[in-house]
C-alpha cells in the first residue's frame, strides 16, 4: 500500500493488493486508514485518523425491526414462484439458515398445496410462509387456498400480482386481529405485498377498505369492535417494490422504483401514524452483490430473489431447466402472454433462449383479438397451431379443456359453450398452462414450448458466476447463493464508505469472487 494512482496525487488513495483485500473482507473487524496519501496504513480498530472503515456484518444489513418482525437473522427472502417452483425444500432451505422462504402455491392443486403445509409444518420450516397469487379469473381459487391457509394455520403470505386488493386477502389479514394486553393490536396474520405499481403499493400500506370490513362482518367472520381495530393497521406490514423480475412485472427499473415505494410509505404513515412504520424491500434483479449493497443503501429493509433460486438444487424444477438457466445472458429474455390474465393482455416475463414460447405465446394473443372463434381462424393459421402448437386438433384440445372445467369451475365450460370467443380463449390458455408444466415434467419433446420465468437477474449472476464452481448448476444451492450476496454486499458497504470519506480506491477491491460454503462460515455462525 506504497503508490498512489496517476491523476490521484492530491487525494488519498487505497491500492490494490492481496492482504488489504483480506481487510476489507474481515467484516467483523473495523480498520482505521493513514498515513500519508501515497502511503495508506490499514490497521485494527478506530482510532483518529484519515478514516475509517466500520465493521458491517451481514446480519446488521437492512432493518432490524423487519428481523424482529419475522424472527430472522439476516433481511432475505427467497421469493415464491410459481407451480412448486419455490419449493418447501428451498423454503426450509432458507429457514433454517435464519432467512425467510416462500412455497409458491400458484398454480397448484389445493390437495398439492396442503401437502407442501404437511412437510413444513412437520420439519424446522418456522421461517417459511406461503404464497397467494392474485386470480381475477378463478377467484373461488382465491377463496379456498384462503380458506385453506386460515384452516391450517398458516401466518404468513406473498401476496404478488395483485391489481385491485379483494376480500379473501383482506379476510386472512384480519382473521383473529384483537387487543393485547398492553392494549396494542395484534394480528395473527401478516402479509408481505409485493407491488411494482403505486397505487396497488399504496392499497397495501392503507388499512382495509371499508367495503371489505363490513362484509366480513356481514358474513360473521368479524366482529364490529375486530372491523373497527382493523380499520387502524395496514393490509400489509412489508411491503416489497418488485422491480424488472420474472415472471409478472412491469418492468420497473428497482433503482426508480424503491425511492418511489418509500416516498409514498412516508406520506401514508405521516396520514395513518402507525405505531410502526410498514416497511419496504426490494426485488427484481437482485443477484449480485453489488445489487444488494445497492438495495440496502437505497433504504430497502430486505431484499428478495427469486431468479437465481429457480437455477439452485433446491428448486422444483428438474435440471434440464436449471442448466438452461445457468446458460442464459441479460439479453435472452422476453415478455409473453400469461396464462392467467389472458384475456386482459397482461403479460409474464420469460426465457426466450432455447424455446419458442414468447413468440408462440404473443401469437396467440394476436389471434385471440384478431378473430371471434375457431371457426374464424384461416385454414392455414389454423393447420399450424394443431401441428407446431397443440400437437392435436383443437375440437380434441377443447375437449379436455372443457372436462377439466366441469371438474374445476363448471361455469366457465358453459359459459364457453355459448361464447365462441371465450371457448378459443380457454383453449389458448391451455397452451400456456401447459407450457409451464411440461418442463416441471422434464418433457424434453416440449423443449421448444418452455415457459421458464425468468428476468435479467439470471444473466447478471450468470455472468458474476462465470469462472467460479458456481458456474455449474448443480454446484448452486440457495444458501450459498444467498451467503455470498450478503457477505459481498458488506464488503462493498465498507468499501463504499471509504469513498464517502474521499478515499480513492483500487476498481479491482470491489471485485467480489463466489466463494465456497466453507469460506463463507467466518461470516455466518
Amino acid at each position: 500500500m506504497t503508490a498512489s494512482a496517476p491523476g490521484t496525487e492530491t487525494q488519498p488513495f487505497l491500492p490494490y493488493s492481496a492482504e488489504t483485500l483480506a481487510s476489507l473482507r474481515d467484516i467483523s473487524t473495523p480498520f482505521s486508514l493513514g498515513g500519508a496519501s501515497g502511503s495508506l496504513t490499514l490497521t485494527p480498530g478506530l482510532s483518529s485518523a484519515t478514516a475509517v472503515i466500520p465493521a458491517c456484518l451481514p446480519q446488521n444489513l437492512g432493518d432490524p425491526s423487519f428481523l424482529r418482525a419475522h424472527g430472522l437473522k439476516y433481511a432475505y427472502i427467497g421469493g415464491s414462484m410459481a407451480n412448486g417452483i419455490s419449493s418447501t425444500q428451498l423454503a426450509e432451505a432458507l429457514g433454517r439458515a435464519g432467512m425467510l422462504g416462500f412455497y409458491g402455491a400458484a398454480g397448484q392443486p389445493l390437495e398439492e398445496v396442503e401437502k407442501a403445509i404437511d412437510r413444513v409444518q412437520s420439519g424446522a420450516g418456522s421461517n417459511c410462509g406461503f404464497n397467494l397469487i392474485h386470480s381475477p379469473s378463478e377467484s373461488a381459487l382465491e377463496t379456498a387456498l384462503v380458506d385453506l391457509y386460515l384452516r391450517r394455520g398458516i401466518r404468513l403470505i406473498e401476496a404478488s400480482a395483485f391489481i385491485n386488493l379483494t376480500l379473501p386477502l383482506i379476510r386472512f389479514r384480519t382473521a383473529g386481529i384483537r387487543r393485547n394486553a398492553a392494549g396494542g393490536i395484534e394480528t395473527p396474520n401478516r402479509v408481505i405485498g409485493k407491488v411494482s405499481r403505486t397505487e396497488v403499493a399504496a392499497r397495501f400500506f392503507s388499512p382495509p377498505e371499508d367495503k371489505f370490513l363490513k362484509e366480513l362482518v356481514s358474513r360473521g367472520e368479524l366482529t364490529a369492535g375486530q372491523a373497527e381495530l382493523a380499520s387502524k393497521v395496514p393490509v400489509a406490514e412489508d411491503v416489497t417494490a418488485e422491480g424488472d423480475s420474472g415472471g409478472h412485472t412491469d418492468n420497473r427499473p428497482l433503482i426508480n422504483l424503491l425511492p418511489t415505494i418509500i416516498a409514498l410509505r412516508d406520506r401514508l404513515q405521516e396520514r395513518c401514524l402507525y405505531p410502526q412504520a410498514p416497511r419496504v424491500g426490494a426485488g427484481g434483479g437482485i443477484a449480485t452483490p453489488e445489487a444488494a449493497a445497492a438495495a440496502f443503501m437505497m433504504g430497502a429493509a430486505y431484499v428478495v430473489t427469486g431468479s437465481v433460486n429457480q437455477a439452485c438444487v433446491e428448486s422444483g424444477t428438474t435440471p434440464l431447466v436449471r442448466k438452461i438457466l445457468a446458460e442464459a445472458e441479460q439479453a435472452d429474455i422476453a415478455m409473453a402472454a400469461a396464462a392467467d390474465m389472458f384475456e386482459m393482455g397482461v403479460k409474464v416475463q420469460v426465457l426466450k433462449r432455447g424455446t419458442m414460447f414468447a413468440m408462440r405465446a404473443n401469437k396467440l394473443y394476436d389471434y385471440y383479438r384478431a378473430y371471434n372463434g375457431f371457426e374464424e381462424i384461416p385454414a392455414d393459421i389454423r393447420a399450424t397451431l394443431e401441428r407446431d402448437y397443440f400437437r392435436a386438433p383443437l375440437g380434441e384440445i377443447w375437449r379436455s379443456t372443457r372436462e377439466y372445467f366441469m371438474r374445476r369451475d363448471p361455469a366457465k365450460a358453459e359459459r364457453a359453450d355459448k361464447e365462441a370467443k371465450y371457448k378459443m380463449a380457454l383453449v389458448f390458455r391451455w397452451y400456456l398452462g401447459q407450457s409451464s408444466r411440461w418442463p416441471l415434467a422434464g418433457d424434453e419433446s416440449r423443449k421448444l414450448d418452455y415457459q421458464v420465468w425468468c428476468g435479467p437477474a439470471m444473466g447478471a449472476f450468470n455472468e458474476w458466476a462465470r469462472g467460479s464452481f458456481l458456474e455449474k448448476p448443480e454446484a448452486r444451492d440457495a444458501v450459498t447463493v444467498a451467503r455470498n450476496l450478503l457477505a459481498g454486499a458488506a464488503v462493498l458497504t465498507r468499501l463504499h464508505a471509504l469513498r464517502c470519506q474521499g478515499i480513492a480506491v483500487d476498481p479491482r477491491l470491489a471485485r467480489q469472487e463466489p466463494q465456497t460454503r466453507e469460506q463463507l462460515s467466518r461470516y455466518f455462525a
